[in-house]
């Protein structure tokens, strides 16, 4: 149902009630508060399993890694490869998830005493995924053993060309076509035949499971008889941040992991992510946020725009030195990339707009010039604009590379590999909410006619999506004892947003931009009977929302996140503003 009746906010959005957040769970069986309740019934959440949710642990959620097909002969393989001191390759993707999956793997070979070689290819250059030339060299360089991490799944035709000169085990989640190539291991809970239901893992949570199994491996061959077992948990902050990044379900194994992920990175013991986190000036624990827009945008920049590797080597760095100058070269590189994708952003927006406005379903732009490095970017910043799946590609010698990014509900990555089988494009895969894909220039019109019927429903779907309402507060409640107990659901992201609450009729007293662009808005709001709370409000711009909230009207229904904000030593509570509506 509407929350006081609003259809469009300033933002242009519908609120609307989550599904069971007037429900009712016994908080006082539970040992939370009602609110907590609440929101874990909304959730899902079965009473039995509160507990779990509230304090995941890996003694609770983590799987025997042999439920995977192809782990027990992947990781009976890489064991051999340490017991018997060969030079093992490790070739992972440009993008955080394949940085931190490449750094877990190698790191640990690293421990071992091995010689461990690794691979990022350039994005430009070589293109997603495992390429002959590259496995060549690695083969050249005395590897007889290769792990693709978060690639590989599709690279039946390259592994061909190198077919009997190393043993390759890929270890990956993205979407197969069908069976996996004929390599001596792919480990791969989305391919057709694994049951393990492990589908939500990213390639570095995969990583962890098979450092899990090799471990066990080395101990039943005694191999640990007269050196220490490594600990294992200490990889958990590079599972922690690829989880997020790669925007894996935050639930079950991947809750556990990320909980468990940032008290490890919280110590700051991997030189390269305290290095990063100083650079981005990020003082405070670090928390999924902290992965997603802080350490995520930079390690990514460098596969973006620059040198690919400059992520993996910044997380397998062990020089204090060296890894502060690869962090400020990444930070400059992030802040190159966001002026390379604001010069494809407005063009892209525009030719978006004109095909919401003739009805597509999916929004497919592609230009001469735009630098393919940020066109995923570019189709994130599409589909949070219009609603709508977003294909951006680049468009080079008769060619199109590019990304999309999809809506809940609608498998893109399904999509894209469809269009591949249809002979449309040349590559192409991904996951539901991501894909990638390459074509001839000629064939992009059939490529959009394509997305168009087969994820025909976004046409159904309003031009913004709904605000989902998990509760109400007055100013008064919304104290720094809610703020805590909300803080209790976290870590958040798909599959566990951050609860979205609405102050009604609550009065903007005071509103000032501040900032050096002036694009955050900090403002005081108060209750019917006076009370006080801060508020800000983030990319505000010259949006109705922003106007709306300096003309400070009689009365606005706010709708938010409540927050411990912390400074200086000080905790207090604090509405970070999403929207609002007349009241």
């Amino acid at each position: 149902m509407d929350f006081a009746g609003v259809d469009a906010s300033l933002a242009g959005r519908r609120w609307r009630w989550r599904e069971g957040a007037r429900g009712f769970a016994d908080a006082q069986r539970l040992g939370v508060s009602e609110i907590i309740a609440r929101l874990l019934a909304a959730r899902g959440i079965a009473p039995e399993a509160a507990g779990d949710f509230l304090n995941p642990t890996l003694r609770a959620q983590l799987p025997d890694p042999f439920i995977l097909c192809d782990m027990a002969p992947a990781s009976e393989r890489l064991a051999r490869a340490v017991i018997g001191a060969e030079t093992v390759a490790v070739f992972g993707d440009y993008d955080v998830d394949g940085a931190c999956a490449a750094a877990l793997i190698a790191g640990l070979l690293h421990e071992f005493g091995g010689k461990v070689l690794t691979y990022i290819p350039d994005r430009l250059r070589e293109g997603y995924g495992p390429n002959a030339p590259a496995l060549a060299s690695l083969i050249a360089q005395g590897a007889s053993l290769i792990l693709c991490v978060d690639c590989g799944t599709a690279a039946e035709a390259v592994f061909a060309e190198i077919a009997g000169r190393a043993d390759i085990i890929v270890l990956d989640h993205h979407k197969a076509e069908g069976p996996p190539p004929p390599i001596f291991a792919t480990v791969n809970p989305n391919r057709p035949d694994d049951t393990s239901g492990l589908t939500g893992l990213c390639a570095t949570g995969i990583a962890f499971l098979c450092a899990v199994a090799l471990v066990r491996h080395l101990r039943a061959a005694g191999y640990f008889a007269t050196r220490a077992e490594p600990d294992l948990l200490r990889a958990l902050d590079l599972v922690a941040l690829a989880t997020v990044c790669d925007v894996m379900p935050l639930t079950g194994l991947n809750r556990a992991f990320v909980t468990q992920g940032l008290r490890i990175m919280a110590r700051r013991e991997r030189i390269g992510l305290a290095a990063l986190l100083d650079v981005a000036e990020s003082h405070e624990a670090p928390n999924a946020f902290t992965c997603g827009f802080v350490l995520g945008p930079r390690i990514n920049a460098g596969g973006r725009i620059s040198r690919a590797d400059l992520g993996l080597q910044l997380l397998l760095s062990d020089d204090a030195r060296a890894a502060q100058g690869v962090a400020v070269l990444l930070d400059q590189v992030n802040r190159e990339r966001q002026v390379v994708e604001q010069s494809a952003l407005a063009g892209a927006l525009a030719l978006a707009a004109e095909q919401r406005a003739a009805g597509h379903a999916v929004l497919a732009v592609s230009g001469e010039g735009w630098h393919p490095g940020v066109v995923g970017i570019v189709a994130g910043r599409i589909k949070e604009r219009f609603n709508r799946p977003a294909l951006v590609g680049a468009i080079a010698d008769g060619m199109v590379k590019g990304s999309g990014r999809s809506v809940p509900g609608l498998d893109l990555g399904a999509a894209v590999i469809a269009a591949r089988g249809a002979g449309i494009l040349h590559t192409g895969g991904g996951h539901a909410m991501a894909a990638g894909f390459a074509l001839e220039a000629r064939r992009w019109a059939d490529f959009q006619a394509f997305l168009n019927e087969r994820l025909s429903a976004a046409a159904a779907l309003p031009d913004a999506a709904d605000l989902v309402i998990e509760g109400a507060i007055s100013v008064a409640g919304a104290n720094l004892t809610l703020a805590a107990d909300l803080a209790r659901l976290a870590p958040f992201g798909a599959m566990n947003q951050e609860p979205v609450l609405v102050i009604p009729a609550a009065r903007v007293v005071y509103a000032e931009r501040i900032g050096r662009e002036g694009n955050t808005l900090r403002c005081t709001l108060a209750g019917m009977g006076g009370e006080r709370l801060k508020a800000i409000l983030f990319r505000a711009g010259d949006s109705p929302l922003a106007a709306a909230l300096l003309t400070r009207p009689p009365a606005l229904h706010i709708a938010g996140h409540l927050r411990i904000n912390r400074w200086q030593g000080q905790e207090s509570a604090q509405f970070t503003i999403l929207d609002a509506a007349p009241a």
